[in-house]
């Protein structure tokens, strides 16, 4: 039996955001692409390749089934290199986010695997939080949030990981997620 843990998301603070940056994120949001890697040759497609069996190994345990996590992967190596991240600082988070839990929820609402916020939807999207639920919609906030928190902090990662968890300038979270991150890098 399973025994599952609240979610870790903090009191992330809805924050004012100029026109610009609004219209910036919603399109990046609303880009309906689909999660398909493409490479320009065969050793990248091979580095990726490579990847995807490393990192399948980690997520054994969290995702059995080699279909699902295969998909939850792809959908991760995507999203996080579309919104110029790192694949394993954005496993790092889901995993002290949610423990890799599609339905997770925090006890201030926060959703899915990233922990996105439902007012994030409302703000970038069509309003309707519950498609924090779907797995590419949901990393895909979660990735394009993170993104904006790291220009809004010019490239520190620190105070970009608090801002996204809502305790910008404590060590805690930051330190969990840098810490997770390091069994995700390959």
């Amino acid at each position: 039996m399973a025994i599952h843990r609240p979610a870790a998301a903090g009191a992330q603070v809805e924050e004012p955001l100029v026109d610009s940056v609004r219209s910036a994120l919603s399109s990046a949001i609303s880009n309906s692409a689909p999660p398909v890697p493409e490479f320009s040759d065969t050793e990248s497609r091979l580095r990726y390749l490579r990847w995807l069996g490393r990192v399948s190994e980690h997520l054994k345990k969290q995702k059995p089934d080699w279909n699902v996590r295969k998909e939850f992967l792809q959908t991760v190596w995507y999203e996080s290199r579309r919104a110029g991240l790192e694949p394993a600082l954005v496993l790092g988070l889901i995993q002290v986010e949610s423990n890799f839990r599609k339905f997770a929820v925090s006890s201030v609402g926060a959703r899915g695997y990233m922990q996105v916020m439902p007012f994030w939807t409302r703000l970038l999207g069509d309003g309707d939080a519950s498609k924090l639920f779907h797995m590419q919609t949901n990393l895909r906030f979660g990735c394009v949030i993170l993104r904006h928190y790291l220009d809004r902090e010019k490239g520190d990662l620190f105070l970009a990981l608090g801002r996204y968890n809502g305790s910008r300038g404590q060590a805690p979270y930051p330190n969990a997620v840098l810490g997770a991150k390091k069994k995700w890098e390959t």
